[in-house]
């Protein structure tokens, strides 16, 4: 396939950045998102161009690093998948590709495509720890009765990878379904529940004041989440958010 990218430039977070196009050939329809990007930068190099900066590491769609705007859409085309994950076969001969880093306050762009998303770190560190009973009585988790129904519900919202497609899809930059994950996966679990109250609030107050939007409740976020996480989950925090403030 000929393709033509146009791809957002930006030497660093204080350099005005720009969309520059790039003319590529030759890329088959079964490779990755992620190997034509190192096609092109294969190119670039061997030019003695700068080449294109992205995020990426495990390309299995586990770890959320490869984190782009595809055609104004998080993740590209595709549903349930991450960058790394989508194909080339979604796209035809001749195709014009809009690449751009997510867009937010909180996710300021480091270096052309990358983005630095430790707001999404410090909101997990506000929810504090579990607590573990070391005195040597400890039980184990898999002694404690759980009901099925809210084990299926707590793994569904682990399975949060955290890459933030949920805030570039949003119009406010909202982080409430990416928080609301963290929140529901301790909060439906008795291991959780002891620190419940503390960690909403904590990680509640510290999602805004990242600069993380409200949530619009047009739920682009769910369709564009790679893993498919529910708004049931933004349900949830808000109900433990009210409880733990009339405490």
């Amino acid at each position: 396939m000929k393709l033509t990218l146009k791809i957002w430039r930006q030497k660093n977070a204080k350099e005005t950045g720009k969309i520059v196009d790039y003319p590529i050939d030759g890329i088959e329809p079964d490779m990755s998102f992620l190997e034509m990007l190192d096609v092109l930068n294969e190119g670039l190099i061997n030019k003695g161009e700068d080449p294109v900066a992205f995020d990426h590491d495990c390309r299995e769609g586990i770890c959320g690093m490869c984190s782009l705007f595809i055609n104004g859409e998080a993740h590209g085309p595709d549903r349930a998948v991450t960058t790394c994950q989508l194909h080339m076969r979604m796209f035809k001969d001749g195709d014009t590709i809009f690449i751009e880093p997510f867009r937010a306050k909180a996710f300021p762009v480091i270096k052309d495509l990358v983005v630095d998303r430790s707001s999404f770190d410090r909101i997990q560190h506000a929810g504090g720890f579990i607590s573990v009973n070391t005195s040597g009585n400890t039980i184990d988790a898999n002694t404690i009765p759980i009901p099925k129904h809210d084990a299926d519900r707590a793994f569904d919202a682990a399975t949060c990878i955290g890459c933030g497609a949920c805030v570039a899809s949003c119009k406010n930059s909202s982080a409430m379904l990416f928080v609301s994950a963290k929140v529901s996966q301790f909060a439906l679990l008795p291991q959780g529940k002891v620190e419940a109250a503390d960690r909403v609030l904590n990680m509640v107050r510290q999602m805004d004041e990242e600069g993380f939007g409200n949530c619009t409740n047009t739920g682009a976020c769910e369709v564009e989440c790679p893993k498919g996480i529910s708004l049931e989950n933004i349900a949830r925090m808000n109900r433990e958010y009210l409880v733990a403030s009339m405490k």
